[in-house]
């Protein structure tokens, strides 16, 4: 989302979700798509937590490794998944997300490094949004280990620079609990996302298929993938590409999280 956009507003218009035949999916649960055998098994799931559809992917440190991307080869943002796809083979892609939020420019307002290169800092300023939400926090990793720490802690303990980060914000859940500021079930409603690593090193992406609260997407990343922290990666824009179901959100995106395929590795 958009700096400008990223305050707790009350529930806007969901992001668009279309096929690759460009097609309409409805925003509630609905029959999971055929696979397509060129791009083999999905690594998402449709799952619905307190009333509210959701769909809930998984990469696998032992089938999967994850990068970011949000320039082109025209050094200009891709802007949206349907442009990062015309970019890349299909087949290599387990899925694609929204990777945390930008500025007007597209480009990330916090941290961010994108095949090992550190193209913005740490951004540890007060402001008002989502994203200064304290505490937020920085999704990372290199080769097969990923981690979702808070931005301070990441600060006084990250030494190497990681393969990848994004930062972004609140963390939805800190140490096991809830964020303190996050309510139970609070009035603001969006199509959201999120992202949390478990004990065995899996990271787990979650998206809604209708608005949800915050409190609700975050008790299911400690409830249902109980994971120990799990960082909001925004709303109203989220948008999921998942080759194998043919799913193509249209939402206008920054940084990508591209989750690729290991060559060989076989799915459990």
């Amino acid at each position: 989302m958009m700096l400008a956009a990223c305050t707790e507003a009350p529930a806007g218009e969901p992001v668009t979700r279309v096929s690759l035949d460009g097609t309409a999916i409805a925003d509630g649960p609905s029959p999971s798509p055929t696979p397509s055998q060129a791009v083999g098994p999905s690594a998402c799931k449709r799952v619905t937590f307190e009333d509210v559809p959701l769909t809930h992917c998984i990469a696998d440190p032992a089938q999967h490794r994850i990068a970011m991307a949000n320039l082109g080869a025209d050094r200009q943002p891709f802007a949206s998944l349907s442009a990062f796809a015309a970019s890349v083979d299909p087949a290599t892609i387990a899925f694609a997300m929204n990777g945390g939020m930008f500025g007007d420019d597209l480009m990330a307002i916090g941290y961010y490094v994108e095949n090992g290169e550190r193209l913005a800092e740490l951004n540890r300023a007060d402001g008002d949004g989502n994203f200064y939400m304290k505490p937020n926090g920085v999704f990372f990793g290199s080769g097969a280990k990923w981690q979702v720490l808070g931005s301070n802690t990441f600060f006084k303990t990250v030494g190497d620079r990681p393969r990848f980060g994004t930062q972004s914000g609140p963390l939805l859940v800190v140490d096991g609990k809830l964020h303190p500021d996050i309510q139970d079930n609070g009035p603001s409603r969006a199509v959201r996302n999120g992202v949390g690593v478990d004990a065995s090193g899996k990271a787990h992406f979650v998206i809604s298929d209708a608005p949800v609260s915050f409190g609700q997407i975050a008790r299911y990343f400690r409830d249902e993938v109980k994971v120990s922290n799990a960082l909001y990666l925004d709303g109203q824009v989220s948008s999921l590409w998942d080759p194998a179901a043919g799913r193509m959100d249209k939402g206008r995106v920054g940084p990508i999280i591209v989750v690729t395929k290991i060559e060989g590795a076989k799915p459990e």
